[in-house]
């Protein structure tokens, strides 16, 4: 590797921002890198179909490419990042003309409905293991993927990209109180699912 490459790799996410923003197109590059396995993680919670994921990552990534210029402010990268997440996610449905098909938090536990993917991480385990972690892990993801849409955005900006509530507020343009009760409720729901898994 060469010590340019590695100047970059050790470079902290701001920093490349201030240099993609400068027009240094191997700092855009490290940075896309960098973000693209959360962009198509976070996506994943979100599109039920697991063919657009793969569209919507490269779209994602290339508006950051684009628009990099117009971040005011480079240590808001996150922020402005999980923006375009959820309006490229929006936008997709938009296009389909295709309302989301929507399980209640309040409706019954036991609803057929409803169902639940989980995703557990076990690098070591045994084949048998294995298999049911991969079981676990698609009940957490089918789950999450089934909650309501304003629930889905906060519990999946809080849990996997670890926004703050304050952040998901701005994210989302919503009060802090709604996104903790959002989050609270969409919480409850995974977990009254979960209980017979964990």
């Amino acid at each position: 590797m060469s010590e340019n490459k590695l100047l970059y790799k050790k470079m902290s996410l701001e920093e490349l921002v201030v240099l993609s923003q400068k027009d240094d197109f191997k700092a855009l590059g490290e940075l896309l890198k960098r973000i693209q396995k959360e962009v198509y993680a976070t996506l994943a919670y979100f599109a039920k179909n697991d063919e657009n994921v793969y569209d919507l990552t490269q779209e994602v990534l290339l508006k950051i490419a684009k628009n990099i210029h117009t971040l005011k402010k480079p240590k808001c990268f996150k922020r402005w990042l999980n923006q375009i997440i959820t309006n490229t996610y929006y936008d997709s449905l938009r296009k389909t003309k295709k309302a989301p098909e929507l399980i209640y938090i309040d409706c019954n536990e036991n609803s057929p409905d409803f169902s639940l993917k989980i995703e557990i991480t076990d690098t070591k385990g045994k084949p048998v293991e294995k298999c049911i972690t991969a079981e676990c892990e698609n009940m957490i993801k089918s789950a999450i993927r089934q909650l309501p849409e304003p629930f889905k955005i906060a519990i999946i900006l809080r849990e996997f990209q670890g926004l703050s509530y304050d952040e998901i507020a701005k994210t989302t343009n919503t009060s802090v109180g709604t996104v903790k009760s959002r989050i609270a409720r969409a919480r409850i729901k995974l977990q009254e699912v979960l209980k017979n898994y964990i």
